[in-house]
Protein backbone atom coordinates (compact mmCIF):
# COMPACT_ATOMS: atom_id res chain seq x y z
CA UNK A 1 0.00 0.00 0.00
CA UNK A 2 2.81 2.63 0.98
CA UNK A 3 3.91 1.90 -2.77
CA UNK A 4 1.18 2.70 -4.07
CA UNK A 5 0.53 6.11 -2.50
CA UNK A 6 4.20 6.91 -3.61
CA UNK A 7 3.18 6.13 -7.09
CA UNK A 8 -0.37 8.13 -6.66
CA UNK A 9 2.12 11.03 -5.16
CA UNK A 10 4.67 11.07 -8.26
CA UNK A 11 1.17 10.61 -10.72
CA UNK A 12 -0.86 13.74 -9.16
CA UNK A 13 2.61 16.21 -9.11
CA UNK A 14 3.64 15.49 -12.86
CA UNK A 15 -0.15 15.53 -13.86
CA UNK A 16 -1.25 17.78 -11.33
CA UNK A 17 2.17 20.51 -12.50
CA UNK A 18 0.47 20.53 -15.97
CA UNK A 19 -3.22 21.02 -15.22
CA UNK A 20 -1.94 24.11 -12.81
CA UNK A 21 -0.03 25.11 -15.72
CA UNK A 22 -2.60 24.83 -18.40
CA UNK A 23 -5.23 25.92 -16.27
CA UNK A 24 -3.33 29.36 -15.98
CA UNK A 25 -2.22 29.93 -19.16
CA UNK A 26 -5.96 29.80 -20.86
CA UNK A 27 -6.97 31.96 -17.74
CA UNK A 28 -4.00 34.48 -18.96
CA UNK A 29 -5.52 34.33 -22.37
CA UNK A 30 -9.46 34.51 -21.14
CA UNK A 31 -8.43 37.45 -19.44
CA UNK A 32 -6.57 39.12 -21.77
CA UNK A 33 -8.04 38.56 -25.02
CA UNK A 34 -11.45 38.65 -26.74
CA UNK A 35 -12.78 35.46 -28.40
CA UNK A 36 -11.02 35.54 -31.58
CA UNK A 37 -8.40 38.84 -30.99
CA UNK A 38 -4.74 37.73 -31.77
CA UNK A 39 -1.44 38.93 -29.88
CA UNK A 40 2.04 38.73 -31.11
CA UNK A 41 4.84 40.73 -29.55
CA UNK A 42 6.09 41.73 -32.84
CA UNK A 43 4.62 42.24 -36.52
CA UNK A 44 6.97 40.15 -38.32
CA UNK A 45 6.04 36.95 -35.89
CA UNK A 46 2.37 37.05 -36.67
CA UNK A 47 2.05 34.84 -39.80
CA UNK A 48 4.69 32.30 -37.97
CA UNK A 49 3.48 32.41 -34.31
CA UNK A 50 0.86 34.18 -32.54
CA UNK A 51 -1.57 34.08 -29.62
CA UNK A 52 -5.52 33.91 -30.40
CA UNK A 53 -8.07 33.04 -28.35
CA UNK A 54 -10.48 29.91 -29.75
CA UNK A 55 -12.98 28.16 -28.11
CA UNK A 56 -12.50 24.25 -29.78
CA UNK A 57 -15.76 21.77 -29.28
CA UNK A 58 -13.79 19.47 -30.68
CA UNK A 59 -10.59 16.94 -29.73
CA UNK A 60 -6.86 17.84 -29.83
CA UNK A 61 -6.16 20.60 -32.95
CA UNK A 62 -9.64 21.49 -33.62
CA UNK A 63 -10.70 18.00 -35.08
CA UNK A 64 -14.23 16.68 -34.92
CA UNK A 65 -16.13 19.89 -33.70
CA UNK A 66 -18.87 19.33 -31.94
CA UNK A 67 -18.33 16.08 -30.50
CA UNK A 68 -17.26 17.42 -26.82
CA UNK A 69 -20.01 15.17 -24.57
CA UNK A 70 -18.08 11.93 -26.26
CA UNK A 71 -14.92 13.71 -25.27
CA UNK A 72 -15.66 14.80 -22.33
CA UNK A 73 -17.11 10.54 -21.60
CA UNK A 74 -13.65 9.47 -23.36
CA UNK A 75 -11.07 12.11 -20.93
CA UNK A 76 -13.16 10.36 -17.81
CA UNK A 77 -12.56 6.45 -19.24
CA UNK A 78 -8.86 7.39 -19.62
CA UNK A 79 -8.64 9.60 -16.73
CA UNK A 80 -10.17 6.30 -14.23
CA UNK A 81 -7.70 3.92 -16.51
CA UNK A 82 -4.58 5.33 -15.82
CA UNK A 83 -5.00 5.97 -12.28
CA UNK A 84 -6.13 2.32 -12.05
CA UNK A 85 -3.37 1.30 -13.82
CA UNK A 86 -0.24 3.19 -12.86
CA UNK A 87 0.63 1.36 -9.35
CA UNK A 88 0.82 -1.13 -11.46
CA UNK A 89 3.98 0.16 -13.95
CA UNK A 90 7.03 -0.89 -13.03
CA UNK A 91 9.03 2.10 -11.98
CA UNK A 92 12.07 0.51 -14.22
CA UNK A 93 8.91 1.58 -17.02
CA UNK A 94 9.81 4.99 -16.88
CA UNK A 95 8.93 6.41 -20.09
CA UNK A 96 5.44 5.02 -20.10
CA UNK A 97 5.26 6.35 -16.26
CA UNK A 98 5.92 9.74 -17.78
CA UNK A 99 3.87 9.69 -20.88
CA UNK A 100 0.89 8.43 -18.76
CA UNK A 101 1.15 11.44 -16.23
CA UNK A 102 2.01 13.69 -19.37
CA UNK A 103 -1.13 11.90 -20.69
CA UNK A 104 -3.40 12.54 -17.43
CA UNK A 105 -2.76 15.52 -17.11
CA UNK A 106 -3.57 17.10 -20.39
CA UNK A 107 -6.78 15.30 -20.40
CA UNK A 108 -7.70 16.18 -17.42
CA UNK A 109 -6.72 19.99 -18.36
CA UNK A 110 -9.31 20.20 -21.37
CA UNK A 111 -11.72 17.95 -19.33
CA UNK A 112 -12.10 20.90 -16.91
CA UNK A 113 -12.66 23.71 -19.72
CA UNK A 114 -15.34 21.51 -21.00
CA UNK A 115 -17.48 20.69 -17.99
CA UNK A 116 -17.08 24.56 -16.96
CA UNK A 117 -17.04 26.27 -20.13
CA UNK A 118 -18.80 24.02 -22.62
CA UNK A 119 -15.57 24.04 -25.06
CA UNK A 120 -11.84 24.17 -25.06
CA UNK A 121 -9.65 27.12 -24.53
CA UNK A 122 -6.68 27.13 -27.15
CA UNK A 123 -4.45 29.99 -27.80
CA UNK A 124 -1.20 28.47 -29.30
CA UNK A 125 -1.18 29.15 -33.42
CA UNK A 126 1.82 28.56 -35.01
CA UNK A 127 2.17 28.64 -38.86
CA UNK A 128 -1.19 27.22 -40.32
CA UNK A 129 -1.22 24.15 -38.18
CA UNK A 130 -4.13 23.91 -36.04
CA UNK A 131 -4.46 26.41 -32.90
CA UNK A 132 -3.68 24.15 -29.47
CA UNK A 133 -3.33 24.77 -26.13
CA UNK A 134 -0.42 23.37 -23.33
CA UNK A 135 -3.05 20.38 -22.31
CA UNK A 136 -3.33 19.29 -26.02
CA UNK A 137 1.22 19.39 -26.17
CA UNK A 138 0.93 17.54 -23.25
CA UNK A 139 -1.37 14.78 -24.62
CA UNK A 140 1.10 14.54 -27.79
CA UNK A 141 4.64 14.78 -26.05
CA UNK A 142 3.10 11.84 -23.85
CA UNK A 143 2.71 9.93 -26.85
CA UNK A 144 5.88 10.77 -28.41
CA UNK A 145 7.63 9.83 -24.88
CA UNK A 146 5.56 6.57 -24.91
CA UNK A 147 6.86 5.46 -28.67
CA UNK A 148 10.17 6.59 -27.95
CA UNK A 149 10.60 4.73 -24.87
CA UNK A 150 8.86 1.44 -26.32
CA UNK A 151 11.56 1.84 -29.18
CA UNK A 152 14.20 1.77 -26.05
CA UNK A 153 12.46 -1.08 -24.30
CA UNK A 154 12.42 -3.14 -27.79
CA UNK A 155 16.26 -2.34 -28.54
CA UNK A 156 16.96 -3.51 -25.17
CA UNK A 157 15.29 -6.56 -25.30
CA UNK A 158 16.61 -6.90 -28.58
CA UNK A 159 20.20 -6.04 -27.17
CA UNK A 160 19.68 -8.60 -24.14
CA UNK A 161 18.27 -11.92 -26.26
CA UNK A 162 21.87 -11.29 -28.96
CA UNK A 163 23.96 -11.22 -26.09
CA UNK A 164 22.36 -14.49 -24.26
CA UNK A 165 22.94 -16.08 -27.99
CA UNK A 166 26.24 -14.86 -27.89
CA UNK A 167 27.27 -16.46 -24.60
CA UNK A 168 25.54 -19.42 -25.52
CA UNK A 169 28.14 -19.94 -28.68
CA UNK A 170 30.89 -21.43 -26.39
CA UNK A 171 30.25 -22.83 -22.64
CA UNK A 172 27.92 -24.97 -22.01
CA UNK A 173 25.30 -26.84 -23.62
CA UNK A 174 21.98 -25.45 -22.49
CA UNK A 175 20.24 -29.87 -22.65
CA UNK A 176 23.53 -31.55 -21.97
CA UNK A 177 25.69 -29.71 -20.09
CA UNK A 178 28.36 -30.22 -22.13
CA UNK A 179 31.42 -28.42 -22.32
CA UNK A 180 31.83 -27.35 -26.15
CA UNK A 181 33.45 -24.34 -27.84
CA UNK A 182 32.01 -22.65 -31.22
CA UNK A 183 34.80 -23.18 -34.38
Amino acid sequence: MKNHIRDYIYLFLLSGTIIALDQWTKNIVRSQLAFAETWSPWDWLAPYARIVNWHNTGSAFGMFQGYGLIFSALAILVTGAIIFYFPQIPREEWPLRIALGMQLGGAVGNLIDRLTRGFVTDFVSLGRFPVFNVADSSISMGVAVLLIGMWISERKKKNSSNSESVSLSDGEHPLTGEEFQSE
